[in-house]
């Protein structure tokens, strides 16, 4: 696996870690839907399907993780969203939130969540 891979991978993990530790159930990771993808899926204490997009960044240096969720992923994002909502016929609230990871593999992560990011 590339480097990139291994730490998108790593990132992932530490995003749906946190989620667990907050007391989210996860529900699906990396879900497809054709070539777009949804990294995490969880319901959190109120019901609610959280959909969560996930950006690793070694360092900030070219700016912050979630700069790179630009208008095109965000469409995309929502055309997956839209896809399993309807596939799974989700009744519940729905909200799409963004956790960052910086650092690297083996360090401890700075971890930010965005929570409720418009769509």
């Amino acid at each position: 696996m590339a480097a990139h891979n291994e730490l998108g991978k790593w990132g992932e993990d530490c995003a749906a870690d946190y989620l667990q530790r907050k007391g989210y159930t996860i529900v699906e990771r990396d879900w497809k839907s054709g070539h777009r993808d949804i990294d995490i899926i969880a319901v959190d204490e109120n019901r609610t399907v959280v959909f969560v997009e996930v950006k690793t960044r070694r360092n900030r240096v070219f700016g912050e993780p979630e700069e790179s969720v630009d208008y095109r992923k965000m469409r995309n994002l929502q055309a997956a969203i839209n896809h399993y909502v309807k596939y799974r016929r989700i009744d519940n609230e729905i909200r799409f939130d963004i956790i960052t990871v910086v650092g690297t593999i083996g360090s401890e992560p700075e971890i930010d969540h965005l929570i409720d990011v418009p769509l």
